[in-house]
């Protein structure tokens, strides 16, 4: 009677040596489900292999990481370095000296146009002022009593001077003023080194 392959018996146990061998349970024969073990095994092995590719990629991208911070980290710097570079690249100087010169020029000048104005008016109604007239007249037109210096309208032996000259102590500078035969002429000059602006008392 032939055999079909629904008839086919396996071997066993007690088969032949000459019998062909049986197949190894989870060595691929078709149609065979691997044992328990054997696919606990498998999944052992896949689980490995996965988790060292993924450490494999995350420490890539891991140490990727650092050195891209640390090739930029200087270029970072360089730039936070280059930005007070860039602002001392034109340091603000120190203004305070331009400032003060330019504000005891404005006093100077203002100083030297209330010389002018009130020695103007005097010599318009006094071509040949006093002294105590030069004086009060300045004064009187706000400078100070301890800044102001005049001259004598008189010679020590009583003749009337030619002209009359005021000086007026403003920061370094000598605002003199002249009144002569009713003409006004206001000059600036440097204080002297005792710190007046005339020679002797």
């Amino acid at each position: 009677m032939r055999h079909t392959p629904d008839h086919r018996q396996s071997p066993t146990a007690g088969a032949s040596p000459d019998s062909p061998p049986a197949s190894i349970p989870g060595a691929g024969a078709p149609g065979v489900a691997p044992p328990s073990a054997a696919r606990r095994l498998w999944a052992a092995v896949a689980a490995t292999a996965l988790a060292a590719g993924l450490s494999g990629c995350v420490s890539g991208t891991l140490s990727a990481a650092p050195s891209t911070a640390a090739s930029a980290g200087p270029a970072a710097t360089e730039a936070r370095s280059a930005a007070p570079e860039t602002n001392a690249a034109g340091p603000l100087a120190d203004t305070s000296g331009t400032a003060s010169a330019a504000a005891a020029a404005a006093a100077t000048e203002r100083t030297k146009k209330t010389v002018t104005e009130a020695l103007g008016r005097l010599a318009a109604g006094s071509p040949k002022p006093a002294t105590a007239q030069v004086s009060e007249a300045l004064t009187g037109a706000g400078i100070a009593p301890a800044a102001l210096e005049v001259s004598q309208s008189r010679t020590p032996t009583g003749l009337e001077a030619d002209a009359i000259e005021a000086a007026v102590l403003q920061g370094g500078d000598c605002v003199i003023g002249q009144v002569r035969d009713g003409a006004v002429t206001v000059t600036v000059l440097p204080v002297l080194a005792s710190g007046k602006c005339f020679v002797g008392s």
